[in-house]
């Protein structure tokens, strides 16, 4: 009997970071609220969920880790996945907030990124799959079905984000109610809001209020 019979996306996450990194971080609600913060990762579905609605699973490939994958190794990566959350965090905020992270809080990070690279191999792509000929890393066969995939595959796009410039685009968010995190990839790099229709509108509404009060 599969520990998660079925499919099913009862609330969408709100993917408004603009990079699968940026949403993990944001999976973690309401960070500074007095009554603490709200986990949406809550278990091994919502990381699938998660995995798919960010097009870096298949539903096929989510159906089978639902039927195959244990209890026991589900709520071990579930950890794992929250703790790569916790040290990219650490690492974003800084970004964003234009401070250095410790050193470290940048070891901390590093063990969860080299440890992405045990389940993949290096492998040439010839001409033959109609690519030009060069040097490509690719998921072992056998690691596409293990318990960890989903929280490999996250990592690796964290990974290619946090090494790359645009980290010096990522944003927190202006609202102060909010804090979730954004890759600013506007024009001037000017955006102020991890979503316009929520976070914009509510500031505009206050500074409304605020001109028309009194």
């Amino acid at each position: 009997m599969p520990i998660y019979a079925s499919y099913a996306a009862p609330v969408p996450f709100e993917l408004c970071g603009g990079h699968p990194a940026l949403d993990l971080v944001n999976s973690l609600d309401n960070r500074s609220a007095p009554a603490g913060p709200k986990e949406l990762l809550t278990d091994y579905e919502a990381l699938l969920r998660f995995a798919a609605e960010e097009g870096l699973l298949s539903l096929q490939q989510v159906r089978g880790l639902s039927r195959a994958v244990s209890a026991a190794a589900a709520s071990k990566v579930v950890r794992s996945t929250r703790e790569l959350r916790a040290a990219m965090a650490v690492v974003l905020y800084s970004t964003a907030e234009k401070r250095s992270p410790t050193v470290g809080e940048i070891e901390m990070l590093e063990r969860h990124f080299v440890a992405v690279e045990r389940p993949r191999q290096l492998i040439w792509v010839t001409r033959a799959s109609g690519e030009h000929p060069r040097l490509r890393w690719q998921w072992r066969a056998d690691q596409v079905k293990a318990a960890e995939f989903p929280l490999w595959v996250i990592a690796q796009e964290a990974s290619q984000l946090m090494l790359s410039e645009a980290l010096g685009n990522v944003r927190e968010c202006e609202s102060e109610s909010c804090q979730w995190l954004f890759l600013d990839s506007s024009k001037n790099h000017t955006r102020r809001w991890c979503n316009m229709k929520i976070c914009g509108n509510r500031a505009k509404a206050r500074r409304f209020q605020e001109r028309h009060t009194g």
